[in-house]
């Protein structure tokens, strides 16, 4: 389940499945819009055709700790790329924490260390998004 780190800030701990589908599916319900109707599952969540998040939204900045994953597969880099959108379209960040060896490199293979923000623990990823809000 995301905590909520600080006012504006959810930071969620990521462990393998079932658990790692459970929490992103928890996280777009977070992220989900007013107008959004029905349980919001990474498999169909790109198609329900939702509006944009706005910061009016009060939409919070996200850290995913990704200390307990020891792998990704395309479902989770597709519900990844989702969240990194809809946050962008809100004006908040997201930032990749703690990942193993194994999941980095599927970053690294697939290009992804380019696309998204990567910090080496939670701390440093808080007090990066925190200067980040503090900026806004």
């Amino acid at each position: 389940m995301p905590t909520d780190w600080s006012e504006g800030i959810l930071l969620s701990e990521l462990a393998d499945e079932p658990e790692l589908s459970e929490e992103f599916a928890a996280i777009f319900a977070r992220l989900r819009s007013d107008d959004d109707e029905g349980e919001l599952s990474s498999a169909r969540e790109g198609s329900r055709g939702e509006r944009p998040l706005t910061p009016a939204d009060n939409v919070p900045h996200v850290v995913l700790n990704f200390s307990g994953v020891s792998y990704l597969n395309s479902t989770h880099i597709a519900a990844l790329l989702r969240m990194r959108k809809r946050l962008a379209e809100a004006g908040r960040q997201l930032v990749l924490c703690s990942m193993s060896d194994e999941v980095w490199s599927m970053m690294m293979l697939t290009g992804l260390d380019k696309v998204f923000v990567f910090a080496p623990d939670p701390m440093t990823a808080l007090a990066s998004v925190q200067l980040k809000q503090q900026g806004e």
